[in-house]
């Protein structure tokens, strides 16, 4: 029976709403009179919908309550300050001018469960410590590599591998690490690769012709497209990232020049043991698959990069 039809009977009409109310509330001493019956079921009528408003008014007052309680409980989150330069696909600036990338979804979910609000600081990479040691910022997150950095600060990690590799260009008669000898090679400063070449330390290493140091980490790209450089040695996901922004064509070498263990990077003096806790949160990331679908968003091959592990060179 559609709703706002009527039932015809005595010669007048009874409405649906009403015959459900008779049901409902039973009228002891009932009239023929349609007239008083109507007027005691309008009565009730009206009762039912003050009700029906009190019981709406205490709900939306009730979720209102708590989504107030909710706002002032994350805005009550002490805030740790993260330091890192732009650096695709672990930390950039969306279309919307937001941090994002895999470091900072996973510095965002790894300090809420600590307690901690992740706030991200854009910075010279050349900076970092001096910013670290000053306060400016609470640690360095940023594919930050720990080898050969182990006793400069509080490390949390290593969180993933990643691998530090030699791009050139598909023209190039570079295949190897020999084949560097006598080469041009552009590096972003204060790096690891920038390291090796300069420490003379691996014996895979030939003498190169010269070592291009660059802050802006874009330039080595652009060194080596020009014919600036002959090489450039980065972490393959950086290189990986930036050919498929900008649509250019590298070659990687097959060997790597350094395979290095991530981690997030504390003053030596922080005392709150926010290391200790990240690296426990990191492992409780990685067993309930939270750590691999956040990365799984911004690279294939996750268990590759997951298996942290490292070469001494």
């Amino acid at each position: 029976m559609a709703a706002g039809c009527t039932l015809k009977g005595n010669g007048s009409a009874i409405d649906l709403s009403t015959m459900v109310l008779l049901l409902v509330f039973p009228v002891y001493g009932f009239s023929p009179e349609i007239t008083n019956m109507k007027r005691r079921t309008n009565k009730i009528k009206k009762m039912m919908t003050a009700g029906l408003v009190c019981t709406t008014m205490i709900l939306t007052v009730g979720c209102a309550e708590q989504t107030v309680v909710e706002e002032q409980k994350a805005e009550s989150l002490p805030v740790i300050v993260v330091g890192s330069d732009n650096y695709p696909p672990f930390n950039y600036l969306n279309a919307d001018g937001d941090p994002t990338g895999i470091d900072v979804e996973l510095a965002k979910e790894a300090f809420y469960r600590m307690g901690y609000e992740a706030e991200f600081k854009l910075i010279n990479w050349e900076d970092k410590k001096e910013l670290l040691e000053s306060g400016e910022i609470d640690c360095i997150w940023g594919s930050f590599s720990m080898d050969g950095r182990e006793e400069e600060y509080q490390w949390a990690g290593p969180y993933m591998t990643s691998y530090q590799v030699i791009a050139v260009r598909t023209d190039s008669d570079i295949y190897s690490l020999q084949d560097l000898e006598g080469k041009t090679v552009a590096v972003q400063s204060t790096t690891k690769p920038e390291e090796l070449f300069r420490k003379h330390k691996d014996a895979r290493i030939p003498q190169l012709g010269k070592v291009l140091s660059l802050r802006n980490r874009d330039l080595i790209y652009t060194f080596l497209s020009k014919g600036y450089a002959d090489a450039v040695a980065a972490h393959d996901t950086a290189v990986k990232q930036f050919m498929k922004d900008y649509d250019m064509e590298y070659r990687i070498l097959e060997e790597p020049l350094l395979v290095v263990g991530l981690g997030v990077a504390f003053d030596k003096k922080d005392d709150r043991g926010l290391a200790q806790k990240l690296t426990e949160t990191f492992e409780e990331m990685r067993e309930d698959g939270t750590m691999k679908e956040i990365v799984g968003t911004y690279m294939e091959d996750t268990d590759c990069y997951l298996e942290v592990r490292t070469d001494e060179t």
